[in-house]
């Protein structure tokens, strides 16, 4: 599906991206295979692993998000902590379309994907008069 919008939520484990334009909305989620977990205390169950297992992890897993996003011409980015940043840099370094079309990064809790969807619409309608794309 070729669309003009789409909003990305992100955090370590999961992304929804939700393409839409005015009649038409395709939702998918993408799960990351990584076992890099944000936080937490060692002797708590979790394996040790080099630096690198993890971030080659998370690299697949951004790279596998930009995927979904080619052809969208302007990408708004949210999520609660700093996947949504580190998604961005990734993209700046090895995705420059998606790159170039993500117009935001903003921070937001876990909203449902119709939430979402308002919450995109609202940004796109006031971004695109800014741009005089109305």
């Amino acid at each position: 599906m070729s669309t003009f919008h789409a909003i990305v939520w992100l955090d370590r484990n999961e992304a929804h991206v939700i393409l839409f334009d005015r009649e038409h909305i395709a939702a998918q989620k993408i799960k990351s295979r990584s076992t890099h977990k944000a936080g937490g205390a060692p002797g708590r169950g979790d394996l040790p692993k080099t630096p690198h297992s993890a971030k080659s992890g998370d690299e697949a897993y951004y790279h596998a998000i930009a995927e979904s996003l080619k052809g969208v011409h302007e990408i708004l980015v949210t999520g609660p902590a700093q996947a949504k940043d580190e998604f961005k840099a990734h993209c700046a370094r090895h995705d420059k379309d998606i790159d170039q079309a993500i117009v935001d990064v903003i921070s937001s809790d876990h909203p449902s994907d119709g939430q979402l969807v308002a919450m995109a619409k609202q940004y796109f309608l006031k971004y695109d008069r800014m741009q005089g794309q109305a």
